[in-house]
């Protein structure tokens, strides 16, 4: 069972969603989201209050009850996280560890140096925002949470943090458990 689509989602004010055929549509004033679903789902919208709900003629099949069920929980989670990029946003702080390793921005692109023998320069896709308080800190900020975490885990795998020395690109909250080295 499902809890997280037992209870209805609040739609905030100044948020608007659309439900077209298989497809939803939530804008607000950080930008707009869409989601296509499937078809044995249903979307009600009743005044400030979104359900996510099953057709009837999809639970009547026992053998298909339990992935539509998580189905509903999924979609349910995704169109919070559509709300609450539309009105908040979601963002995602990297930190960089290393002598010499640096970022910094140049109009719209970054410019990463992590120890190559050059430079490594990253375009930001569209509704991304890429910010760089300090050399060793990326602030990557966005409507999507899919896209802002994808982008954050593409910068991370520019360089990795090692596990002997720590140096790298690694999560602002993650913890890397150093290794020991080799003993003489």
């Amino acid at each position: 069972m499902s809890r997280i689509a037992d209870k209805p989602t609040v739609i905030p004010q100044g948020v608007e969603i659309n439900v077209e055929a298989n497809k939803v549509t939530v804008k607000g004033k950080k930008g707009e989201l869409n989601l296509e679903f499937r078809s044995e789902v249903t979307i009600d919208i009743n005044e400030n209050e979104l359900m996510v709900g099953l057709k009837e003629e999809t639970l009547k099949r026992a053998s298909d009850k339990k992935r539509l069920t998580a189905l509903r929980g999924t979609y349910t989670a995704l169109i919070r996280n559509m709300i609450t990029g539309v009105t908040e946003g979601f963002s995602k702080e990297l930190e960089i560890v290393g002598i010499g390793y640096r970022a910094a921005k140049q109009g719209k692109q970054l410019v990463l140096n992590l120890g190559y023998s050059h430079p490594i320069e990253y375009d930001a896709p569209e509704g991304i925002e890429i910010d760089v308080p300090a050399p060793n800190k990326i602030i990557i900020k966005g409507s999507d949470k899919y896209m802002v975490g994808e982008v954050a885990a593409i910068i991370r795998k520019m360089r990795k943090p090692n596990a002997y020395s720590g140096k790298g690109v690694k999560y602002i909250d993650e913890v890397i458990i150093k290794k020991e080295g080799k003993k003489v």
